[in-house]
């Protein structure tokens, strides 16, 4: 199939809801402040986390939110949905006529809107969102203001850790919300053949062990001491895995896409093993059918960084 990475973002929200471990972020919301917060969020992809946030209530009454992607794709996707999204729930959109992206600094680009509410009974935040287009090492070495929440979903696990943690957390003046970081387990049911399985899979995880940029299969329970030797306090940490499963041969909302995004990872990092083309022939036909679950193991982290 032709893979769209936007709409495996938008797949996997439902997918995400699910996973993200409640008590941290019960304990992100108890740390934020009522009226006014700054937030950066790094490899924010389309957006879906801030509209997440927004679904759920947790932001305060005024926010500055500032996306972060390298991909130009998955910017150009946010600039569209987003507006798209708050218009659909009742917030009044104001965003700047079409131009091109504007140079703020050497190799980082930026375009802005602003979401308020229309008129309304309930009280919701008014955000104003800057989306930036850059690589991230970029985007730290321009020094930024720090905000007070740093986020990074579903990101940590691509980067070099614990090397890039000091410029990342450089970010933040205060919290790090730190969630989806893989953490060394993929599991596929039914099982087909459980050597091979076990195999494929293994093979899977050393592809992010060996990314040229860096990366890391058990991101998530190094992060435990990767966070700790960069000076910052664990305020909660716990497991956010990726549970997909059908209910009477049919998956919820588009979570068979995001089930068919997962195959295409394994095919574009192992397309090189022989063995590979008749097993993801099996696993898509249990998709088809309607049968196939699918477990990623996963760990959340808030963290705070420590006075002085």
């Amino acid at each position: 199939m032709t893979h769209s990475f936007p709409r495996y973002l938008l797949a996997k929200q439902t997918v995400d809801d699910r996973a993200l471990n409640k008590d941290v972020l019960a304990a992100l919301q108890s740390n934020l402040p009522d009226e006014q917060l700054s937030v950066i969020e790094v490899g924010a992809g389309i957006g879906t986390m801030l509209a997440r946030l927004l679904r759920w209530g947790i932001l305060p009454l005024a926010v500055d939110y500032t996306l972060l992607d390298s991909d130009p794709e998955n910017i150009a996707f946010a600039q569209t949905w987003l507006p798209q999204w708050a218009r659909e729930r009742g917030y009044q959109v104001h965003q700047p006529p079409a131009s091109s992206p504007v140079e703020i600094r050497e190799s980082v680009t930026e375009s802005a809107f602003s979401i308020r509410l229309s008129a309304s009974k309930s009280v919701t935040p008014s955000v104003n969102i800057t989306i930036i287009q850059a690589d991230l090492f970029d985007y730290i070495r321009s020094a930024p203001a720090p905000a007070d929440l740093l986020i990074a979903h579903a990101f940590l696990d691509l980067l070099p850790l614990p090397d890039s943690l000091p410029g990342l957390l450089s970010l933040t003046k205060n919290l790090a919300w730190l969630t989806l970081n893989f953490d060394g387990v993929t599991t596929f049911e039914p099982v087909l053949d459980p050597e091979l399985d076990s195999a494929i899979e293994a093979a899977y995880h050393r592809t992010m062990d060996t990314r040229p940029g860096g990366g890391d299969s058990r991101s998530g329970r190094h992060l435990f001491g990767f966070l700790e030797q960069a000076g910052v306090q664990i305020v909660s940490a716990g497991a956010s895995d990726w549970v997909v499963y059908p209910v009477e041969g049919r998956y919820p909302a588009d979570e068979a896409y995001f089930l068919q995004s997962i195959l295409h990872f394994f095919e574009e990092s192992l397309g090189h093993l022989p063995e590979l083309a008749g097993w993801l022939e099996k696993r898509r036909a249990q998709l088809a059918r309607g049968e196939l679950v699918y477990i990623a193991h996963q760990i959340d982290f808030l963290a705070r960084l420590k006075p002085g």
